[in-house]
């Protein structure tokens, strides 16, 4: 699941790919862009913004995509078979002489001038992985709203950049509260510790290819993806809850004894319902 750590890792593979390179293909597979012409130009960086990737080309030009659940690019060189998924998923390429970069399944996907990134990207908190991260203004973004759960706020991209469904219910869980508490029931150390947690984990695991919360090698995650199995602190079972309006999947994990603070009510097959 693509959050801050695994969009790092994407943009490090297309900036070592093409930086630097002149583009010798250029097929963007979208209506709007699709007489656009890149060959020619020289791809200067790439750059990540939270989830946000930033293909900055020469003449002021910025491919701006967003991977959100299923996006994804692919490197290959000449002569690699293509396997990222079927054709029709496919919507850019942008090769070099020794490299071809393929974006499948970007629901994201703009080309715009260098100069209006902020039109992309302003509205974005400080970036956890970037050199903008300010971990005071974070915190007061968070707390601006104390009646609004922990969860929401943390998945608020324009609270701070880069955490998911993932890192929700694995802070929360290392908090020792639920991702329904309001924010503003967090103590100053709690809220600080938060930011400073945060940090922690998104840099940890950055270049890692498999996301570790735990320390452990048995077991990544303590919480997320572990709905029914024994937590690995108290042994209670994990269970799993959607979070938010409903208007997009929010699968929230957590343990009921570990974690203090407003759950949800049990409800039908996915455990759904009010908190109390």
């Amino acid at each position: 699941m693509p959050e801050g750590d695994t969009v790092w890792q994407a943009t490090k593979r297309l900036h070592d790919a093409l930086a630097g390179h002149v583009l010798t293909r250029s097929d963007l597979r979208v209506p709007k862009y699709a007489l656009s012409d890149l060959t020619g130009r020289t791809v200067l960086d790439v750059t990540p913004r939270g989830k946000h990737l930033l293909t900055r080309i020469e003449g002021g030009l910025t491919l701006h995509s967003h991977l959100r659940m299923d996006g994804s690019w692919k490197i290959y060189a000449p002569g690699d078979r293509w396997s990222g998924g079927p054709g029709h998923q496919i919507r850019a390429i942008l090769g070099t002489e020794e490299r071809t970069a393929v974006g499948y399944r970007l629901p994201v996907l703009e080309l715009l001038h260098t100069a209006d990134e902020d039109r992309a990207v302003g509205h974005l908190g400080p970036d956890l992985l970037g050199p903008d991260w300010d971990p005071d203004q974070a915190l007061a973004n968070v707390r601006r709203d104390p009646d609004r759960a922990l969860g929401e706020a943390l998945l608020d991209q324009r609270n701070l950049a880069g955490i998911g469904n993932v890192y929700k219910s694995e802070l929360c869980f290392l908090l020792h509260v639920t991702p329904w508490v309001p924010v503003g029931r967090l103590s100053d150390e709690y809220a600080a510790h938060l930011m400073t947690l945060s940090k922690k984990l998104l840099d940890a695991n950055r270049e890692r290819p498999n996301r570790i919360t735990t320390g452990r090698r048995d077991q990544n995650l303590y919480v997320y993806g572990r709905a029914g199995r024994p937590c690995l602190r108290c042994g209670t079972r994990i269970r799993v809850a959607n979070q938010g309006d409903g208007s997009r999947e929010r699968p929230t994990y957590w343990c009921p004894t570990c974690q203090q603070g407003p759950t949800p009510q049990p409800g039908p097959a996915a455990g759904l319902g009010r908190t109390r």
